[in-house]
């Protein structure tokens, strides 16, 4: 019980972090590698609850501090008119989130775009959660089974803040920017792209 404790927790904690933070699926394996003995599903189940319980930390602080702080008005109307744009389209959008959080592809700038508008958060947080129950399952298991069959020393398992992880973790927040920055009622609208003046 203690092990489920100290990764709900470890979880949680990561997936508050905004960008830098290694990524779940990763400890999961390393989990899975280290205690083969624990059960999966109950290892998938705590760290799902908690890496969504996370992210929906990081998608309030993402709306309290950076769209009510730190954004001024005619941005937040334009992020307004890309929010109106994904509820029209709500099916179309839970489709591609749900396709999305099967992948072990970062999530936290999803939700640190997704606090900067104001649609409700189980939009979001549903198909994160089922997305990642399943897809933390799998890591773990694949942890387990490189346990079991390959002679390998968990020590070796690599520094993750490699410059590809320095890079793409630049690129996610330099693509958050430039959401915030794209005309929305242009591009939804009038179906032209360009830039808020």
């Amino acid at each position: 019980m203690t092990e489920f404790i100290v990764v709900f927790a470890a979880v949680y904690v990561l997936n508050i972090i905004p960008a830098f933070a290694p990524p779940t699926w990763m400890l999961l394996s390393l989990i899975g590698f280290n205690h083969p003995q624990l059960n999966l599903l109950a290892l998938a189940l705590s760290a799902s609850v908690a890496a969504t319980l996370g992210r929906i930390t990081l998608a309030g602080l993402s709306h309290s501090i950076v769209r009510n702080r730190f954004l001024n008005d005619r941005t937040k109307e334009n992020i307004d008119v890309l929010k109106d744009g994904l509820e029209r389209r709500k099916h179309q959008a839970l489709s591609v989130l749900m396709f999305y959080f099967f992948t072990p592809l970062p999530s936290n700038y999803l939700f640190l775009a997704y606090g900067l508008t104001t649609l409700p958060i189980k939009l979001i947080a549903v198909p994160f959660f089922i997305g990642r129950i399943v897809s933390y399952a799998a890591w773990a298991y694949l942890g387990q089974e490189a346990y079991h069959s390959l002679d390998i020393n968990a020590g070796l398992v690599g520094n993750y803040l490699g410059t590809y992880f320095i890079v793409t973790q630049i690129g996610f927040l330099l693509l958050i920017y430039l959401l915030v920055r794209i005309d929305w009622r242009a591009v939804l609208m009038e179906r032209k792209f360009r830039w808020m003046k």
